[in-house]
């Protein structure tokens, strides 16, 4: 692919979209170019394989292998491996219990703002997707149900988790948590898309108002699994 070439993938990229592309035209958007031996078609089909039998621990070292692919590049790549392995590997796990969660939300507790976050699930209650709803400030967030039942219906929800960090390090909810929370509720209980908990969480542990029977869940009555 020529000079020309490239400047085509962008704009059919910047036309369709990122989803437009294939893995190949993917890493060729990152490298931007090719060697006098290879050119940037054949050097991100090399990268593309050698993608696909690497592992995080080894694939920066083996990417520098490839002929034209230097220490910067390579780092490119495995930086976008890494974090489209990250934002991605939330989808389909299985959500059993309130602590079950708390993996795929740690990356919120070290925010410096309130960060009001939804997760949606499957009727066999695996995320289907993680949404930021609100950002508010150092100690207070604004949100209404209307933000959080508008990603649930759109991601076809059968059940949600709402979650919050406390950038303060204090766990414990507040009047405005317990108020905020009851009117989700009620949401819920009239849209029929069932919230099943609300988490609160910090840089080394939550609160759940299940575990700790705070208002009415639906699952309150069984507080160590859903």
């Amino acid at each position: 692919m020529n000079f020309l070439g490239k400047i085509d993938l962008r704009e059919r990229v910047l036309v369709r979209g990122i989803t437009y592309p294939t893995d190949e035209e993917l890493i060729m958007l990152i490298i931007g170019s090719g060697t006098k031996k290879d050119n940037v078609v054949h050097l991100s089909e090399k990268v593309i394989k050698t993608i696909d039998v690497c592992n995080s621990e080894n694939l920066v070292s083996e990417l520098m292998k490839i002929d034209g692919i230097g220490e910067c590049k390579a780092l490119s790549i495995a930086a976008a491996v890494e974090l489209g392995r990250r934002r991605n590997s939330h989808l389909r796990a299985r959500i059993r219990c309130p602590k079950d969660i708390i993996p795929y939300l740690q990356n919120y507790a070290i925010k410096s703002k309130e960060h009001f976050v939804t997760v949606c699930l499957s009727g066999a209650h695996e995320i289907i997707g993680i949404n930021v709803t609100s950002v508010g400030t150092v100690n207070k967030t604004l949100i209404h149900p209307r933000e959080i039942f508008v990603e649930a219906i759109n991601q076809k929800a059968a059940a949600i988790i709402i979650c919050h960090n406390h950038p303060s390090g204090n766990i414990i909810p507040s009047p405005d948590d317990i108020e905020t929370t009851q009117k989700i509720l009620e949401s819920s209980r009239i849209l029929g898309i069932p919230l099943l908990d609300h988490v609160i969480i910090n840089q080394s542990s939550y609160f759940s108002f299940v575990e700790n029977n705070i208002l009415e869940f639906p699952c309150s009555s069984s507080r160590n699994s859903w």
